[in-house]
């Protein structure tokens, strides 16, 4: 039936079968191809070995198809995948350019165009420039009739083009069938059921917590999941009354358990205009605390992170300076690239995303505590700094599976708003903002300093983040699980006085029957060839399983910390680096005599607080007795469950060349390769930084051809830390570091221009050399930006020192040289 379905199609639009077994396209169920281009050009990425390859160029409702003309012929009994390697999505097109002769022009709907084109450049909302070359032999025609088709065609910014683009690729009776048939994948977990959250559970080891389905018809919080994680002491029925305290009714609740024993908790910001009951305040006590008795601290995420509104405009301002004025084809002058790049303060948002996850990742390494994050909504930073952290310390969520089955815990399940923060229809561009796109970002950079230490790639991070702009995945078109099922074939709830909640004996209105059934982002045989699957992981070692921890006594060590100085049930903020105790977060009792206050008094444990900084310098002084000169690599076994503490100074943030300027060498180049020999103005400011490189390696391997392997440096304790540790600002230099003072100084070997982030050193690169990273030693970073494997770190890939009239970024008090970009 499919062949037939096809040639009925195919021959509707114009196009015979016998054309289409020639030009080797092959069509979804019920794809239309409404036109077609012959003798076209297809300007090939570096990742897909530049130059250009032949083929002919199709336009359905669906996508932009081009089929090379030495492609195999497809077999059609294979599963229909939905973009082939060189396609392009209509939804994700968001501007159509021609150029011809002498001039450029940007084409709409409505656009007439009076010349011919020569070439064809289609922008992408995901910075991919895909550009095509009409040859001299394709019919005028042809030209101009795919050129308005694809113009009139690709999904514009308009209310309803989503369910349309959908219904295109999804809506027919076989991709329907074929999608009701999909098995999901039982290798990673959903965070759907109880009982999926019991198995995560018992992954951590998380005794003393239990799952708790109080909000299963969404009663209590509408953006909650149905399933939390709460204390075991905590009944249902006192957890009720816990919800109307906080905004959202999002409550404390359980994420993750680190390997040591400290838990992970997530909550909105406590409304303190309600008046608290003495049993209330007790019921959220034992929620907040959960099964730790000494300690808790409470980090505040609103005060040093982005909001929304800054990382849009962040990314805005990226994207227009890789990609260029796609109108008038205007770039940023070379000599002004990087300073407008620091000024898009991207890679600052990324970097103190990074600086907090470290912060929390060092709470919770250090002692047995509760660390509990708190955001105002907890619906955006929450999600970042709680998946950042357990990328960090858990090898588990560094494979594909593990990392997919994060995302769906503290993105989809816990109720990031997708659907308004993409921004699918572009009704709503006050809630636009990419905050997934960033958290992306900060996983590249702890992959791009840690390629050994994870199992995915940065082909899976791309992946993910073009997914993301494909409106066709169940994950990102809803704001929660709530709205989530409704959009599914679960049945809507009505609430009635005497009844309560109960399930409608029809669907939701909101849920049409005739809609296409939406698969998962995770179901990636549906969008990637085997191929390109094959390079979304790499080989890492094993992961050994979790020590047994004796008596529960989890501060083993006693030259690290002991938290005996606390008094039982003390809770401190953290915020801006500073500790303290926090005098509108709960009415806390006074003392141990019990007594509550209704008053939001400061608690009478503040002589605690320095006992916190030394707890996190104790750790950092014996993880690093050395500090980081070491270039040998950590001595003896590396600890798989130590954090992962990027190295956060500017030049080892790098930005994102695979996703952020792959379409910077296309976006201006318009002219045809035949006459055309002169490289794009960043190429050409690429090559010159791999020549000034290939003689820095050459002069470094003239003048120490045999480097030591290990650089011996008396332990030091206090170094690289602040002394004043009331001040809070112990996670900081105090100071300019030596090393730094110069920013011009002779900078360490860097890799080739085209290096991946997880493949190996060129062999023409000079190895690293302890005497070009000794100004300063372990002055040069903190404890916070330490390395548990600092060989694998590598702080100096891929960069070259700053101008000297380079402004430094405001960064919340630490000192650091401005991004560059790994050119």
């Amino acid at each position: 039936m499919l062949p037939d379905i096809k040639e009925r199609m195919l021959s509707q639009s114009g196009v015979s079968a016998r054309s289409r077994d020639v030009l080797g396209l092959r069509c979804l169920p019920g794809e239309c191809v409404l036109q077609r281009a012959v003798m076209v050009r297809k300007k090939l990425s570096a990742r897909e070995g530049r130059g250009w390859v032949s083929g002919t160029l199709f336009c359905t409702h669906f996508r932009v198809a081009f089929v090379p003309q030495d492609s195999p012929k497809p077999d059609d009994n294979a599963d229909p995948v939905l973009l082939g390697d060189h396609d392009v999505a209509l939804a994700s097109i968001e501007k159509v350019v021609v150029v011809g002769p002498n001039r450029t022009k940007l084409v709409t709907p409505n656009s007439s165009l009076k010349f011919t084109p020569e070439e064809l450049v289609l922008y992408c909302r995901d910075l991919r420039v895909v550009c095509f070359l009409f040859d001299r032999l394709t019919p005028d025609a042809q030209v101009l009739e795919i050129t308005y088709t694809i113009a009139k065609t690709y999904q514009p910014p308009k209310p309803g083009s989503v369910l349309s683009f959908q219904n295109a690729a999804l809506g027919s009776v076989e991709m329907k069938q074929f999608l009701s048939n999909r098995r999901r994948n039982t290798e990673m977990n959903w965070f759907e059921s109880a009982s999926d959250w019991d198995q995560e559970l018992e992954r951590c080891g998380a005794t003393g917590w239990r799952v708790s389905s109080v909000n299963d018809r969404f009663e209590m919080s509408t953006s909650l999941p149905r399933s939390i994680v709460v204390p075991q002491k905590v009944l249902d029925t006192e957890l009720k009354k816990s919800f109307a305290h906080f905004n959202e009714g999002r409550i404390p609740r359980w994420c993750w358990r680190h390997p040591r024993g400290s838990d992970l908790l997530r909550m909105a910001s406590f409304q303190n205009n309600i008046y608290h009951e003495k049993d209330d305040i007790r019921n959220l006590e034992m929620i907040l605390f959960g099964c730790q008795s000494s300690l808790c601290v409470v980090v505040e995420l609103d005060e040093e992170l982005p909001s929304p509104a800054d990382i849009q405009l962040a990314h805005s301002r990226l994207r227009a300076l890789c990609l260029g004025d796609i109108s008038t084809s205007v770039s940023v002058p070379d000599d002004k690239w990087l300073s407008t790049l620091e000024s898009t303060h991207w890679l600052d948002y990324t970097r103190s995303c990074l600086r907090k996850a470290s912060e929390v990742a060092c709470l919770l390494r250090g002692g047995h505590l509760t660390v509990a994050l708190q955001e105002a909504d907890d619906r955006d930073m929450g999600c970042i700094v709680s998946s950042l952290v357990q990328v960090m310390c858990d090898p588990h969520c560094r494979t594909q599976h593990g990392f997919q089955s994060l995302v769906q815990k503290e993105w989809v399940m816990s109720g990031h708003r997708f659907y308004s923060r993409i921004n699918y229809h572009r009704d709503n561009d006050k809630e636009e903002a990419p905050v997934f796109l960033l958290f992306l970002d900060c996983v590249w950079q702890l992959l791009s300093q840690y390629p050994s230490r994870f199992q995915l790639t940065g082909d899976f991070l791309l992946a993910l983040h073009d997914s993301i702009h494909l409106p066709l995945f169940s994950s990102f078109l809803a704001n929660c699980q709530r709205e989530r099922c409704k959009r599914s074939q679960n049945p809507g709830q009505s609430y009635t006085p005497v009844n309560g909640w109960r399930d409608v004996l029809h669907p939701d209105s909101s849920s049409d029957p005739s809609d296409p059934p939406l698969p998962s982002v995770w179901d990636w045989s549906l969008q990637y060839s085997r191929h390109r699957r094959n390079r979304f992981t790499q080989p890492v070692p094993p992961i050994p399983p979790l020590q047994p921890l004796l008596n529960g006594n989890l501060n083993t060590n006693p030259d690290t910390h002991r938290l005996t100085d606390t008094i039982p049930g003390s809770v401190f903020l953290l915020s801006r680096g500073t500790f303290s105790c926090p005098a509108n977060l709960l009415p806390w009792r006074s003392g141990s005599s019990g007594v509550y206050k209704k008053s939001h008094r400061r608690a009478a444990s503040s002589e605690n607080v320095p006992g916190l900084e030394r707890l996190l310098k104790a750790w950092a002084v014996a993880e690093f007795p050395q500090g980081l000169t070491s270039t040998s690599g950590p001595q003896g076994p590396v600890d798989p469950y130590e954090p992962l503490l990027p190295l956060l100074m500017g030049p080892c943030m790098g930005l994102w060349r695979e996703c952020y300027l792959r379409g910077a060498l296309h976006a201006q180049a318009f002219s045809h390769p035949i006459s055309a020999n002169h490289p794009h103005p960043v190429e050409r400011l690429a090559q010159e930084v791999q020549q000034l490189k290939d003689k820095l390696a050459q002069v470094s391997t003239g003048t120490d051809l045999n480097p030591p392997t290990k650089m011996a440096e008396p332990r030091r304790t206090d170094t690289n830390l602040n002394q004043n540790t009331n001040n809070g600002t112990f996670l900081f230099p105090a100071s300019r570091p030596q090393g730094m003072a110069n920013p011009r100084a002779a900078p360490p070997p860097t890799s080739t221009n085209h290096q991946t982030s997880h493949g190996p050193p060129p062999a023409s690169a000079a190895p690293s050399r302890p005497g070009q990273r000794d100004n300063g030693g372990s002055n040069k970073h903190t404890f916070l930006f330490g390395h548990s494997s600092v060989a694998e770190a590598r702080p100096d890939p891929r960069y070259y020192p700053a101008p000297q009239n380079a402004k430094l970024p405001k960064s919340n008090g630490i000192q650091s040289v401005p991004p560059h970009d790994r050119l």
